[in-house]
């Protein structure tokens, strides 16, 4: 699930506006659920066929052993929020996380040519790399960024084991979905 630079385009557009925040919220949520449903398109019958809108209709998914692709949920939470909440909600082991990068950098890699990307974090790592040089516009609509303080605190408390990977070539998912060794990316735990 993500919004990615077309919720930003939308939200910029609404922001414009003098909209407030929570609208851009809802208009970056809607976005993420049409890419959501993109990426089910493109995964086929290994998917669930409905993008889950809240975590009962998560639920109900799960019945259906099917890989789960959600959207956003609510105003105020990041696309990873959810992604983590819901990945505890159903007790997954792990969570992969598609982004715009290829995983996790000590630095923005579209900022810094020399950023070096981490291939192993700990949860204590990705507080002091990402949450402590997020700045102030961390919690504004589409200004997320691979994890905010919210997601952070969610994937502390569960544990859960997450896989950061390019979501814009899939060879490194389908590399992770057949369960070999050299995926590149970031691997999160605690």
């Amino acid at each position: 699930m993500w919004g990615g630079s077309i919720a930003r385009s939308y939200i910029n557009a609404v922001r414009s506006f003098d909209a407030n925040e929570a609208l851009c919220d809802e208009f970056g949520i809607e976005v993420s659920r049409i890419n959501s449903k993109l990426f089910i398109a493109r995964l086929g019958e290994f998917a669930y066929p409905q993008v889950p809108k809240s975590l009962e209709e998560l639920s109900i998914a799960k019945l259906f052993k099917k890989i789960l692709v959600i959207g956003g949920l609510q105003p105020g939470q990041s696309t990873t929020s959810v992604a983590v909440e819901a990945a505890e909600y159903i007790k997954a082991d792990e969570l992969v996380i598609l982004t715009d990068v290829e995983g996790i950098y000590d630095k923005d890699p579209k900022k810094n040519k020399n950023a070096k990307m981490l291939t192993r974090m700990t949860y204590d790592d990705v507080q002091k790399i990402i949450i402590d040089s997020s700045g102030d516009r961390q919690a504004a609509a589409g200004e997320y960024r691979i994890f905010d303080a919210v997601s952070l605190q969610i994937l502390k408390r569960s544990k859960i084991k997450v896989i950061v990977i390019s979501g814009n070539d899939l060879s490194e998912f389908k590399k992770y979905w057949a369960q070999q060794k050299d995926v590149k990316g970031t691997i999160i735990t605690s």
